[in-house]
Order: structure tokens, then C-alpha cells, then sequence
């Protein structure tokens, strides 16, 4: 078994915000040279997500009103966290809502999804760089 690991670093310029990351997954898939095995992406920093779903904006703005809805950025004081100096509280809890990683069959050289899946990275305390882990595994 081969194995295969790229940082990718992303800088959301909004507080929050999704990004397709799909080309760049693929793109570190095509280097790789594995054929058949596994793709691990997380997101390496604990206010940010990666999550697969479709990219349809409506939708992004359903997240973003849901996620607002379930754990508002204001007041700072409704989150204990933000008693330590932080301003992220909330960054947090949307973190953990969205999910922190996916795995993806690679069958072929290929991504194998279902219909309209794509990899998107979401940022709920952004403005600054963080890295997406890319880890595959197989034949």
C-alpha cells in the first residue's frame, strides 16, 4: 500500500464562508498516482469544517442561516469560551455541527461520489490562513 499527504492552506477573507475544495482534492489525487484506496480531508484547525454536500448557493445560504440560528456570533457573552479572551465561541460549535472530515472511495483514479457530491471546506472564524490535511491511501 501507497501513501500520499498534502497541506493545503486556504484564507477565507469573511469571518465565515464555504470554498469548493473538490479540483484541489482531485488535483492532489492525480499526484498521488493511487488508483483504488481512500482520500481523508480535515480541516486542521478547530474553527473550521469539511464537509460533502452539494454546491448550490442556496443551500450555502441555508447553512449559514442555520448555523447562525443555532450558535449566534453575538452576544460574546453567551459562550463560556469567550470569558478566556477569544471572540470564537461560536466558530467552535459550527465547527462541530459541519463536521471535521470526510473519507472518499477512490475507485478508477477517481473521486467515487454519488450524484452532485462535491468536498467543501467551511470557515466559521476566518480572515486568516488555515490548512486542509490530504491524506490518501491504497494501490
Amino acid at each position: 500500500m501507497r501513501s500520499y499527504r498534502k497541506e493545503l492552506w486556504f484564507e477565507i477573507q469573511t469571518r465565515r464562508g464555504f470554498r469548493n475544495i473538490t479540483s484541489d482534492v482531485e488535483d492532489c489525487l492525480r499526484k498521488s498516482g493511487i488508483k483504488e484506496g481512500l482520500v481523508l480531508v480535515n480541516a486542521m484547525h478547530i474553527t473550521a469544517s469539511v464537509f460533502v454536500n452539494d454546491d448550490e448557493p442556496g443551500l450555502h445560504r441555508d447553512f449559514e442561516r442555520w448555523l447562525e440560528e443555532l450558535a449566534p456570533h453575538l452576544p460574546l457573552s453567551s459562550y463560556q469560551h469567550n470569558r478566556t479572551g477569544e471572540d470564537n465561541g461560536d466558530a467552535h460549535i459550527k465547527r462541530t455541527l459541519m463536521g471535521r472530515e470526510v473519507v472518499v472511495a477512490v475507485t478508477a483514479g477517481a473521486l467515487d461520489f454519488g450524484p452532485w457530491e462535491q468536498i467543501f471546506y467551511g470557515e466559521f472564524d476566518g480572515q486568516r490562513a488555515k490548512r486542509v490535511l490530504v491524506k490518501i491511501i491504497g494501490e
